[in-house]
């Protein structure tokens, strides 16, 4: 999977859950990588954050996968950060190729050692204080945003964000991102080229056109002459 979207970006993937009408679910934005161009594709491991990291070593030992991406909800918490050096060594150790977490991270320093792809809200030196209970979902699923994520789930990120794509229609996705990354490259080369986007996309035709039927979308447009551009 990682090395389908090697070539691929988190914009072409999200136009093509758009393309496809598959749910388009994409972390908050400002979830962003500490170490950039790196990117992440593999299963979601989900765990809920109660203030300790004991969630992450018990998910490490019944249900991580070599090339799982830990997905961990802090609830978006600005207030501490949940997961530093020693946990993300951990999860290279279990075989994790990345973490994403709706919250914030700390150890920054060692975290740029250590290379794995970690993806947060940003760094914050203070960790937990708090120990709340811990509820049954806390394996099962993480809230990141207004989604929830689950194991049957695939993450992608990179530095454009966070998405995630149900399992079993991630085939049709990176086959419809590939398309559109075809003709989005052709696209430019032709506007290397000298031959304007406008010209590609019969801009002039599309405004005629629409003149005539207000209702006419350029994104209609671009789907019967066979662009991509918004999607």
């Amino acid at each position: 999977m990682l090395k389908r979207f090697a070539e691929l970006s988190t914009p072409l993937v999200a136009d093509a859950c758009v393309r496809l009408g598959v749910p388009l679910r994409a972390a908050p934005a400002g979830i962003v990588p500490v170490l950039p161009r790196r990117r992440l594709a593999g299963r979601a491991l989900p765990v809920r954050h109660y203030g300790s990291v004991d969630v992450f070593l018990e998910a490490f030992t019944a249900y991580a996968v070599p090339g799982d991406v830990l997905v961990i909800d802090n609830e978006g918490r600005t207030d501490e950060a949940c997961i530093g050096d020693l946990a993300v060594l951990e999860a290279e150790a279990a075989g994790v190729a990345g973490v994403v977490v709706w919250g914030l991270h700390r150890d920054t320093p060692d975290l740029l050692e250590i290379g794995l792809p970690v993806f947060s809200y940003g760094a914050h030196a203070p960790g937990p204080v708090r120990l709340d209970p811990r509820g049954p979902e806390a394996l099962r699923s993480a809230r990141f945003g207004e989604h929830t994520v689950g194991a049957a789930d695939v993450v992608f990120a990179d530095d454009d964000g966070v998405l995630f794509v149900a399992a079993d229609r991630v085939g049709a996705v990176l086959d419809a991102a590939e398309g559109i990354f075809r003709t989005e490259r052709n696209q430019a080369r032709r506007i290397r080229a000298g031959e304007t986007l406008r010209d590609q996309t019969r801009f002039a035709e599309y405004l005629e056109r629409r003149e005539q039927d207000p209702s006419y979308s350029f994104r209609q447009h671009l789907r019967r002459i066979g662009g991509a551009i918004e999607e």
